[in-house]
């Protein structure tokens, strides 16, 4: 359901000076750049943010896009996303995700459906719910140290000069970390796009999932190597403090699908 943007195509980096190793103090430069880019982004309180998930299973792959506005600071946003060809309006407000199905989809006769971020965070053991907010995630700067970085060149993201770094983020530092480890894990590949006051322009994170057995297409399947679910999430940030107003449907046109989602990760985890 959640979809996020701007691909990796065309990043335009500069191999000027890359390729040289950076000296011990270029590198613990580059640290402190990117553990303080996620403050820095969010002091700009709001911004428009394009996004992009591709995923590729067993030879197939499968892309969804959106773009609109978020509060970097709490969180809340309003989206427009495109996935297999169909338009979905989605909110986020106080850690609670909306989502307007295209006609005839939604379930229970109403036009909305909703599901509690906080509570299904809780149940799968990922707990701080600002992990799906890359621009407010502490818990990545926490988890990076000196030898988990490193500088790769210049790129131009949207007309703005960037500095790109490459990161490997220690999983197990993470909120949740024993459960994230399991599915992705010991170390998540990351890159993040720093503007010249620091703040994020784009980061994109890869993950390798591993399906549990139960989700194996049969016994010979589950018996075999987990099928492997790869899945790229690039989200770009532009406009900083653009004008933003993140409200919830009126409560009779939205369905709670809270349960079941809660149902549906008892049953992965």
């Amino acid at each position: 359901m959640l979809a996020g943007c701007g691909d990796d195509g065309g990043t335009g980096d500069d191999a000027r000076g890359s390729s040289a190793k950076p000296g011990a103090g270029a590198q613990e430069q580059g640290t402190r750049a990117v553990r303080s880019a996620y403050d820095k982004t969010a002091e700009e309180d709001t911004a428009r943010v394009k996004l992009r998930v591709q995923t590729s299973a067993q030879g197939a792959s499968e892309s969804a896009n959106g773009q609109g506005a978020v509060d970097l600071d709490d969180g809340d946003s309003v989206m427009t996303l495109t996935v297999r060809g169909q338009r979905i309006e989605q909110r986020v407000v106080d850690q609670v995700l909306y989502q307007k199905m295209p006609k005839g989809q939604a379930p229970g006769g109403k036009p909305w459906i909703k599901i509690d971020l906080g509570k299904v965070a809780d149940r799968q053991g990922t707990g701080d719910q600002s992990m799906s907010d890359p621009a407010r995630s502490a818990a990545y700067a926490k988890a990076i140290t000196d030898k988990d970085v490193t500088r790769k060149g210049t790129a131009t993201v949207d007309g703005v000069r960037t500095t790109h770094y490459r990161v490997s983020v220690d999983v197990a530092e993470l909120p949740g970390g024993d459960t994230l480890r399991r599915q992705v894990g010991p170390a998540l590949p990351m890159d993040v796009w720093l503007d010249d006051e620091g703040r994020m322009r784009r980061q994109q994170i890869d993950m390798t999932l591993k399906a549990p057995p139960s989700e194996q297409r049969s016994s010979a399947d589950a018996s075999s190597s987990p099928q492997k679910v790869t899945v790229r999430t690039v989200m770009e940030f532009t406009d900083f403090g653009t004008e933003l107003e993140a409200d919830a449907p009126p409560a009779g046109q939205v369905t709670d699908m809270t349960g079941k989602a809660l149902e549906q990760g008892k049953g992965r985890s």
